[in-house]
């Protein structure tokens, strides 16, 4: 199947073209109908010319679910630069690392998201001010950084506030932005979207605008994403689901696009109520607690209608309860990972409850789902194996990273998932586990490598290995063993709570470990590697007293 576009701007401009006066956007007391919203994506196009930004000129935002970061980022595609969405939850050194390595020219950002500016963050790590004003030391670590724009929140002196930023736009003619959309071609890059890998370093996976394009328009066919539709955007933005599933779904389908700034469940329900929200994504968690919540009958939920659902295990129930307590009409699940533009196999609404509770669904169309054993031999069914896709939807390849990207997708065409799954008769998939050392901690993928690195930096680390271990809450939690620095300093061994602490001010809320264990040495094999096998089972059994 083709999409009828096969590129983000004739996407956006065909949007405008059939859905017109229906409402596009609702994000406060912003309400764009498609029109609207198409005019906006166009305005922001030309500032991005009056910027100087040459197609394939890396944009990076760092922003919340608000309606400028859509805009942004379209209007970025609309004259052919490169998206590098920035997690809102990482920290300064974090984001300042995806900036350096993209080499953005523009970051879009916030100074006052949960009490967080963005901003601030940049500077304490010594880098902004003097990107701005061109020191040569800093030029050096990020010297492609031309510009700073703030969406919201207060405009520090050496940022770029949103409007003045699309008011230079207006010394661009319309027909020349026209011109350079028709340019952006269907193997042009679109997302550079950063998954990090076992060696910790964070990588870029290039993704094409027509695999995109095809690929969401597949998904939001099987889902059954209809015209009308008004969709809650709980997922970030950031994420291949908020931007892929979300912002550019809606655009495919002609739906109502309502972005959710922080995810709670008592708000998430009130939104429902108030904006009739007919389709709701997230994790069994969400659905279990609206199930369960004393609100659930008071407030009028009946719009609900589509759901999609995945990423920690599912209770047949749970399914049954959706249906026929909720009034979902379609509840469905799936598996797809950046490398795979985000998508590789869903379940189909009308399967069987127990299908989609248990399985991740079969391949999409014209994409290739195989198990294979360790030689790359296909498996039986019912065997288990490493899960690889193959077809238009792998990425290009991995950013500045030509061997790693050699290890992932073979000679044949096959990118390898590094996650183990069995596979039914019928093509369904279920995921069983991971030949990575990767963990979801609530929803979010952690790489212990990367976190691993990110605590050597605390003088008293000498030596650290991080391992996911089973949580009830959040799917599974790190757990981190720490060898001290000798001689570390006259308190002796290094505090696990003050760890954690240090922890959370250095990364993302979802990497700090939750259960730090000072130890003495870390098991290993003969050849030095570290028998993490073991550290599971030592974390799983602390966490279980």
């Amino acid at each position: 199947m083709s999409a009828p576009w096969s590129t983000i701007p004739q996407l956006v401009d065909d949007a405008a073209d059939r859905f017109g006066e229906r409402e596009a956007f609702v994000d406060e007391d912003r309400r764009w109908t498609f029109v609207e919203y198409r005019d906006r994506i166009h305005a922001a196009a030309r500032a991005f010319m009056a910027h100087d930004i040459q197609p394939g000129d890396r944009i990076a935002v760092w922003a919340p679910n608000l309606a400028e970061w859509a805009v942004a980022a379209l209007g970025a595609h609309c004259v052919g630069a490169v998206l590098v969405p920035v997690n809102t939850r990482f920290k300064g050194r974090e984001a300042v690392d995806l900036l350096a390595r993209s080499s953005a020219r523009i970051l879009f950002t916030v100074t006052d998201f949960l009490d967080t500016d963005y901003v601030a963050l940049l500077n304490e790590v010594a880098l902004l001010n003097e990107v701005v004003e061109g020191s040569s030391e800093s030029g050096e670590l990020l010297p492609h950084l031309d510009e700073v724009v703030v969406l919201r929140g207060e405009v520090p002196e050496c940022s770029t506030a949103w409007d003045d930023f699309l008011a230079a736009g207006d010394t661009v003619e319309d027909a020349d932005r026209a011109t350079r959309s028709a340019a952006v071609s269907a193997d042009d890059l679109c997302h550079i979207m950063f998954t990090s890998g076992t060696t910790g370093a964070p990588k870029g996976a290039m993704l094409r605008h027509e695999a995109i394009c095809r690929a969401f328009l597949s998904w939001s066919d099987v889902i059954g994403l209809e015209e009308g539709d008004r969709y809650l955007v709980v997922n970030p933005f950031f994420h291949a689901f908020g931007l892929n599933s979300g912002i550019l779904a809606c655009l495919m389908k002609g739906v109502t696009l309502v972005p959710h700034l922080v995810f709670d469940v008592p708000s998430v329900m009130r939104r429902v109520a108030e904006e009739r929200i007919t389709m709701l994504p997230g994790p069994p968690a969400i659905y279990q607690t609206i199930l369960s919540h004393p609100d659930a009958e008071a407030l009028d939920l009946s719009s609900l209608r589509l759901a999609v659902t995945g990423a920690a295990a599912i209770p047949v129930q749970m399914i049954h309860d959706m249906r026929d307590r909720l009034g979902f009409e379609k509840v469905v699940t799936g598996y797809g990972l950046t490398e795979a533009s985000g998508i590789a196999t869903m379940c189909r609404h009308d399967d069987d409850p127990a299908i989609i509770a248990g399985t991740s669904g079969r391949a999409i169309d014209d994409v290739e789902v195989r198990i294979v054993n360790a030689d790359g031999t296909e498996c039986p069914p019912g065997s288990p194996g490493e899960v690889v896709v193959r077809g238009y939807n792998v990425m290009v390849g991995y950013l500045d990273a030509p061997d790693q990207t050699a290890e992932a997708i073979d000679a044949d065409g096959w990118l390898h998932t590094g996650d183990i799954g069995v596979m039914d008769a019928d093509g369904y998939l279920d995921i069983t586990d991971r030949v990575k050392d990767m963990f979801i901690n609530g929803g979010f993928n952690v790489y212990p490598a990367e976190v691993e690195h990110l605590m050597l930096d605390h003088p008293a680390i000498a030596r650290v290995a991080v391992v996911g271990v089973p949580d009830e809450r959040m799917g599974e939690v790190g757990a981190a063993f720490v060898v001290a620095v000798p001689d570390a300093g006259s308190g002796g061994a290094p505090d696990p709570d003050e760890l954690m602490a240090w922890c959370r001010d250095a990364m993302a809320n979802y990497k700090v470990p939750r259960l730090v264990v000072v130890v003495d040495d870390l098991p290993m094999n003969a050849s030095g590697k570290v028998l993490k096998f073991e550290l599971r089972d030592q974390a799983t059994a602390l966490r279980d007293h």
